[in-house]
Protein backbone atom coordinates (compact mmCIF):
# COMPACT_ATOMS: atom_id res chain seq x y z
CA UNK A 1 0.00 0.00 0.00
CA UNK A 2 1.66 3.36 -1.13
CA UNK A 3 -0.03 4.84 1.75
CA UNK A 4 2.19 3.07 3.84
CA UNK A 5 5.39 3.64 2.17
CA UNK A 6 5.10 7.30 2.29
CA UNK A 7 4.49 7.30 5.82
CA UNK A 8 7.19 4.73 6.58
CA UNK A 9 9.32 7.16 3.61
CA UNK A 10 8.65 10.37 5.96
CA UNK A 11 9.38 8.87 9.14
CA UNK A 12 12.52 8.12 7.46
CA UNK A 13 13.18 11.41 6.25
CA UNK A 14 12.20 12.50 9.79
CA UNK A 15 14.55 10.11 11.56
CA UNK A 16 17.81 11.28 10.09
CA UNK A 17 20.37 13.43 12.68
CA UNK A 18 18.94 16.79 11.04
CA UNK A 19 20.41 19.89 12.56
CA UNK A 20 18.45 23.57 10.66
CA UNK A 21 19.75 25.43 8.52
CA UNK A 22 22.57 27.92 10.28
CA UNK A 23 20.16 30.71 11.80
CA UNK A 24 20.91 34.37 9.26
CA UNK A 25 22.89 36.75 11.01
CA UNK A 26 20.58 38.94 13.35
CA UNK A 27 20.61 42.47 11.94
CA UNK A 28 23.19 44.55 13.71
CA UNK A 29 20.85 47.79 13.58
CA UNK A 30 17.85 45.59 15.19
CA UNK A 31 17.56 47.61 18.48
CA UNK A 32 17.23 45.74 21.46
CA UNK A 33 17.27 42.47 19.82
CA UNK A 34 19.08 38.97 21.76
CA UNK A 35 19.88 35.81 20.84
CA UNK A 36 17.42 33.07 21.99
CA UNK A 37 18.77 29.83 21.84
CA UNK A 38 16.61 26.37 23.66
CA UNK A 39 17.29 22.92 23.62
CA UNK A 40 14.57 20.10 24.67
CA UNK A 41 12.66 17.04 24.10
CA UNK A 42 9.55 16.30 21.79
CA UNK A 43 7.39 14.20 21.08
CA UNK A 44 5.25 13.88 17.77
CA UNK A 45 2.72 11.68 16.73
CA UNK A 46 2.18 11.59 12.54
CA UNK A 47 -1.15 9.96 11.05
CA UNK A 48 -2.05 9.76 7.49
CA UNK A 49 -5.33 12.13 6.80
CA UNK A 50 -5.04 10.93 2.67
CA UNK A 51 -5.20 7.93 0.90
CA UNK A 52 -2.43 8.56 -2.10
CA UNK A 53 -3.80 6.15 -4.10
CA UNK A 54 -0.81 4.85 -5.21
CA UNK A 55 0.95 8.23 -6.36
CA UNK A 56 3.80 7.99 -4.19
CA UNK A 57 2.48 11.22 -2.34
CA UNK A 58 1.23 10.94 1.29
CA UNK A 59 -0.65 14.05 3.66
CA UNK A 60 -0.01 13.02 7.37
CA UNK A 61 -1.22 15.36 10.17
CA UNK A 62 1.19 16.14 12.85
CA UNK A 63 1.06 16.60 16.49
CA UNK A 64 3.81 17.65 19.19
CA UNK A 65 4.77 18.35 22.37
CA UNK A 66 7.75 20.21 23.31
CA UNK A 67 8.98 20.01 26.87
CA UNK A 68 11.69 21.97 28.10
CA UNK A 69 13.22 25.33 27.29
CA UNK A 70 9.99 25.34 24.69
CA UNK A 71 7.52 24.24 26.42
CA UNK A 72 4.44 24.06 24.01
CA UNK A 73 2.51 22.17 21.60
CA UNK A 74 1.83 21.87 18.12
CA UNK A 75 -0.10 20.54 15.27
CA UNK A 76 0.44 21.12 11.23
CA UNK A 77 0.21 18.94 8.48
CA UNK A 78 3.34 17.34 6.35
CA UNK A 79 3.16 16.65 2.92
CA UNK A 80 5.83 13.66 1.29
CA UNK A 81 6.68 12.34 -2.22
CA UNK A 82 9.03 9.51 -2.23
CA UNK A 83 11.56 8.39 -4.81
CA UNK A 84 12.21 5.44 -6.69
CA UNK A 85 15.30 5.15 -5.12
CA UNK A 86 15.91 3.47 -1.66
CA UNK A 87 16.45 6.41 0.87
CA UNK A 88 15.07 9.26 -1.54
CA UNK A 89 12.11 11.57 -0.86
CA UNK A 90 11.04 14.67 0.08
CA UNK A 91 9.02 16.72 3.04
CA UNK A 92 7.47 20.33 3.47
CA UNK A 93 5.64 20.82 6.51
CA UNK A 94 4.04 23.80 8.12
CA UNK A 95 3.06 23.71 11.82
CA UNK A 96 1.62 26.02 14.24
CA UNK A 97 3.52 26.08 18.20
CA UNK A 98 2.15 27.72 20.83
CA UNK A 99 3.15 27.77 24.36
CA UNK A 100 6.36 29.87 25.89
CA UNK A 101 9.66 29.88 25.05
CA UNK A 102 12.02 30.41 27.81
CA UNK A 103 9.30 32.07 30.04
CA UNK A 104 7.73 34.07 27.42
CA UNK A 105 4.11 33.49 26.07
CA UNK A 106 2.61 33.12 22.46
CA UNK A 107 2.91 31.33 19.57
CA UNK A 108 4.69 31.12 16.00
CA UNK A 109 4.69 28.98 13.06
CA UNK A 110 7.53 27.34 11.72
CA UNK A 111 8.25 26.08 7.81
CA UNK A 112 10.07 22.52 7.40
CA UNK A 113 11.82 21.59 4.23
CA UNK A 114 13.28 17.87 4.21
CA UNK A 115 15.24 15.80 1.04
CA UNK A 116 17.17 12.72 1.13
CA UNK A 117 18.76 11.69 -2.24
CA UNK A 118 20.28 8.15 -1.18
CA UNK A 119 20.76 8.51 1.96
CA UNK A 120 22.42 11.62 1.64
CA UNK A 121 19.88 13.88 4.19
CA UNK A 122 18.92 17.52 4.51
CA UNK A 123 17.02 19.63 6.59
CA UNK A 124 15.35 23.07 7.43
CA UNK A 125 12.94 23.87 9.40
CA UNK A 126 13.03 28.09 10.17
CA UNK A 127 10.29 30.93 11.73
CA UNK A 128 7.62 31.53 9.53
CA UNK A 129 8.25 35.73 9.19
CA UNK A 130 5.81 37.98 11.18
CA UNK A 131 4.14 34.44 12.54
CA UNK A 132 4.84 35.66 16.38
CA UNK A 133 2.37 36.43 18.40
CA UNK A 134 1.88 38.03 22.19
CA UNK A 135 5.18 38.02 23.97
CA UNK A 136 7.30 36.38 20.28
CA UNK A 137 6.41 39.03 18.31
CA UNK A 138 9.07 39.63 15.89
CA UNK A 139 10.80 35.74 17.01
CA UNK A 140 13.36 34.56 14.07
CA UNK A 141 15.61 31.73 13.97
CA UNK A 142 15.66 27.94 12.84
CA UNK A 143 14.92 25.12 14.71
CA UNK A 144 17.04 21.44 14.45
CA UNK A 145 16.09 17.92 15.04
CA UNK A 146 17.83 15.17 16.29
CA UNK A 147 16.65 11.68 17.04
CA UNK A 148 18.56 9.33 19.11
CA UNK A 149 19.50 5.90 19.90
CA UNK A 150 16.05 4.13 21.05
CA UNK A 151 13.67 6.93 18.53
CA UNK A 152 14.03 10.23 21.37
CA UNK A 153 13.29 13.55 19.75
CA UNK A 154 15.17 16.51 20.92
CA UNK A 155 15.17 20.24 19.47
CA UNK A 156 17.65 23.00 19.47
CA UNK A 157 16.00 25.89 18.64
CA UNK A 158 18.74 29.27 17.62
CA UNK A 159 17.60 32.92 16.86
CA UNK A 160 15.99 36.37 17.51
CA UNK A 161 13.83 38.15 20.05
CA UNK A 162 12.98 41.97 19.42
CA UNK A 163 13.84 43.50 23.48
CA UNK A 164 10.99 44.64 25.63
Amino acid sequence: MRTGLALRGALVVLSGPFRGAAAPAPDAGTRGAHTVKATGRFDVKVAPVANDAGTGLGRMSLDKVFHGELDATSTGEMLTAMGAGKGSGAYVAVERVTGTLLGKRGSFALVHRGVMAQGRQELSITVVPDSGTEQLQGLEGTLGIRIEAGGAHFYDFEGTLPGT
